[in-house]
């Protein structure tokens, strides 16, 4: 039996040479829609949902209304490719019998490394220098040392360990604040403390942001954890950019507060083209890419296909 899938992934849609030959050993149907920008818009996808058995998706809204569109035709199945789930309204698909998942532990690695990417920008300065040097400069930009400085992360899942793994190879001391109790063996073997999240505000000299977004969190980073932090201290954001109270960051920024960022994520992408946060040189911007690497892409789109075909035989 053949499926019908709707394809609206943009790394799976790069890189669709790789995965045709996955789409036709699971006898996938595939099309691909015109998609200007990020992702469908809801009115888009509410036109052509009901159409497909499957969805591989990307950061389209997924929302109650999208679901239940698709759920009166043909749609039994949804798999966001990537880590965020912030744009499927999950408890919409569990009602209308939609299954649905992300593609977890995919990427764990890679935006760990981004992560520390943005920490030693931050701390040495190699963008600037870089910078100096092709304008026929010579900067010597002095640093800090990160042996010894605290470093908080704010969601201890599978990214957030593979963080705290690397920060404590430079000698800095690692906190982490995560709504459950962690594994008594990875506190041991990182020696890392689980803490409450306003002490980790008040105690760590970088923070960095590893959690999903959801309802409870969203402006997690507001003008009153502001407040709580160090002065001068370094936020490192590789998960959502809603996180983050971005009028409340400009004004931490302005003051000194937040003495350097590093911020592969926005609350609106592509960042806008006059947005304030490009007139701080303290500030490095990302374009939402910790993910992407070669290697890593093949491997979700291949992850991806796979639960979407085991969803399809088990709702057929």
């Amino acid at each position: 039996m053949g499926w019908k899938v709707l394809v609206t992934s943009l790394p799976m849609l790069a890189t669709i040479e790789y995965c045709q030959k996955h789409f036709e050993a699971k006898n996938f149907e595939v099309v691909v829609p015109e998609i200007r920008g990020q992702q469908l818009s809801e009115a888009a996808l509410c036109e052509i949902i009901a159409e497909f058995d499957g969805v591989l998706a990307g950061d389209d809204p997924f929302t109650a209304n999208v679901l239940e569109t698709g759920r009166k035709g043909r749609l039994r199945a949804l798999v966001r490719w990537g880590i965020g789930i912030d744009a499927v309204d999950v408890k919409a698909a569990q009602r209308l019998g939609i299954r649905f998942s992300n593609t977890p532990g995919v990427f764990n690695d890679e935006v760990a490394d981004i992560a520390i990417g943005y920490l030693l920008l931050l701390a040495r300065g190699l963008h600037k220098v870089d910078a100096a040097a092709r304008n026929g400069q010579w900067l010597k930009y002095k640093g800090r040392s990160l042996r010894g400085k605290v470093a908080g992360v704010v969601g201890v899942g599978n990214i957030g360990k593979e963080i705290v793994r690397r920060v404590r190879s430079f000698g800095m001391e690692t906190i982490g604040y995560q709504r459950h109790a962690l594994d008594p063996d990875f506190l041991a073997e990182t020696g890392m403390r689980q803490v409450e999240g306003e002490e980790l505000f008040r105690s760590a000299d970088c923070i960095f942001l590893a959690c999903s977004l959801n309802p409870e969190n969203y402006h997690l980073l507001n003008a009153r954890a502001f407040a709580m932090m160090k002065a001068g201290v370094w936020i490192i954001n590789v998960a959502r950019g809603a996180l983050i109270d971005e009028h409340a960051l400009l004004d931490a920024l302005e003051c000194g507060k937040v003495g350097a960022a590093g911020l592969d994520v926005f609350e609106n992408e592509p960042l806008p083209a006059h947005h304030p946060l490009r007139r701080f040189e303290q500030v490095v911007l990302g374009a939402h890419n910790g993910s992407n690497t070669h290697e890593a892409v093949l491997r979700a789109s291949k992850v991806a296909i796979d639960l979407l075909a085991r969803f399809l035989r088990e709702t057929h």
